[in-house]
């Protein structure tokens, strides 16, 4: 590691005692929970995994660093919060980075350059591509002890503007922008990423999205072929094409339904009522439920409409939704339906608090890696979290958070003949929970 030999510098005094500051600490890391993320990827194998889907087309006698090396700098350096590729000039001397990757701390070569970096995600081809989808969706299916009796799928897209001329961009006039609409993909209770797939920016069609549920649920299914499925998602879900393909498939679903005339007049004895009992005991809302059987042109059956009537001071507003499940109305929409909202959530994490938008290649595909790594770095933090004891508020904390308590931590790292230290500070407050998640996940061994 380079040492800056720059002169130190004074602040203001303290207690009448001068304080002059340098960057000549020796051997110091600012990011020592790194090596809890190492126990975690260590536990879920998740460089390996995704180095198997990918053929090395370098010369073997001039490897410097191996694909899964790369991989793991990668992952840990995103959940640290180098999102970009750059800040592998920056830590590729980096002690703790060092050891995270397997290497020595002072004695081990540097890691790997941006140049390098960059190289390794424009590389994957398309098929390789969908091999590493495919095994994310394994490390889903597998994150599970035992094949579950039920899982929710949780389907959205998100925002993601580009400032260039990257394929598969396009102008959005609802954002007004030139975006992608990456579909985010996750298990509704326990947060779990399943897939993120990159897309143009626009409202994904009919066919799109049955595609999309046909091979991740066949991912799924292949795992688990009897377990009960619940997809959820708002009206750009709602397709007819994808509502035929689950119920061919034995799949549950629940989309959101634009309105129209006929569903309005279906639900018009209902909102009168509602608007006059709101009238008469003046209260600032009230709220009904009507379950409806609606038939669209297109459709080739009858489905199960919920409509969510609520009058309110400003007027009536009416929200539909279509489902294959039974229940009461008010069941099935407050509880099932907008349990979905729990989505945003996951998608901020991965988005905004991983920088998942760093989708800033020209290639699709390498966008497409990247999306990749920044889901294996959610997986880390979220894997390292769920071992916090429920006692503790972190164990419910978003990732910025927990990055901020356990990752950033100042390390100093002795290397000596037959032994590291990482040497932590004294007044760190919450090594409690960092030793707890070492203990169970960072066990003593080679």
């Amino acid at each position: 590691m380079s040492e800056d030999i720059a002169l130190p510098f004074d602040l203001p005094s303290v207690c009448r005692k001068k304080v002059s500051v340098g960057f000549d600490g020796g051997r110091l890391s600012s990011d020592a929970g790194v090596l809890l993320l190492r126990g975690v990827e260590r536990k879920l194998g998740l460089a390996g995994r995704l180095a198997s889907c990918l053929r090395d087309r370098r010369d073997p006698d001039l490897i410097e660093h191996s694909i899964e090396e790369m991989l793991k700098l990668r992952m840990f350096a995103i959940a640290a919060g180098y999102e970009d590729a750059d800040d592998c000039d920056s830590l590729r001397h980096d002690p703790i980075f060092k050891m995270a990757v397997g290497r020595l701390p002072r004695t081990g070569e540097p890691l790997c350059s941006q140049p390098t970096m960059s190289r390794l995600e424009n590389a994957p081809s398309k098929i390789e591509i969908a091999r590493a989808m495919a095994a994310m969706v394994d490390q889903f299916c597998e994150s599970y002890r035992g094949a579950p009796a039920s899982i929710t799928l949780d389907i959205d897209d998100t925002f993601d503007a580009v400032h260039g001329h990257q394929q598969l961009s396009l102008f959005n006039a609802h954002y007004d922008e030139r975006c992608f609409l990456p579909i985010h993909i996750y298990e509704g209770t326990s947060g779990k990423p399943v897939a993120v797939i990159l897309r143009e920016g626009k409202t994904p069609a009919g066919a799109e999205v049955r595609t999309i549920l046909k091979h991740v649920i066949g991912c799924i299914r292949g795992h688990w072929p009897k377990v009960r499925i619940l997809v959820r998602g708002d009206s750009h879900y709602g397709r007819v094409e994808a509502m035929e393909w689950c119920e061919e498939q034995g799949v549950d679903y629940i989309f959101g339904f634009g309105g129209n005339a006929v569903l309005k007049a279906m639900t018009q004895e209902a909102a009168d009522v509602l608007c006059v009992e709101r009238a008469i005991t003046t209260a600032a809302k009230l709220r009904t439920f009507a379950i409806l059987d609606y038939g669209a042109k297109g459709w080739n059956k009858e489905r199960r409409m919920v409509a969510r009537i609520e009058a309110t001071r400003n007027g009536l507003d009416i929200r539909y939704v279509v489902t294959s499940l039974r229940g009461t109305a008010k069941h099935l929409y407050e509880t099932v339906y907008c349990g979905r909202g729990q989505a945003e959530n996951f998608i901020k994490w991965h988005k905004a608090q991983l920088a998942s938008d760093r989708t800033s290649c020209r290639d699709p595909k390498a966008n497409q890696f990247r999306l990749i790594l920044h889901t294996a770095a959610y997986w880390l933090m979220l894997t390292a979290r769920d071992v916090i004891a429920k006692r503790s508020p972190l164990s419910v904390a978003e990732f910025a958070t927990l990055r901020l308590r356990l990752i950033k931590i100042a390390a100093r790292v002795i290397e000596g003949a037959a032994r590291i230290r990482v040497f932590l500070p004294t007044a760190c407050p919450d090594r409690a929970v960092f030793r707890q998640i070492a203990g169970r996940l960072c066990a003593a061994g080679p």
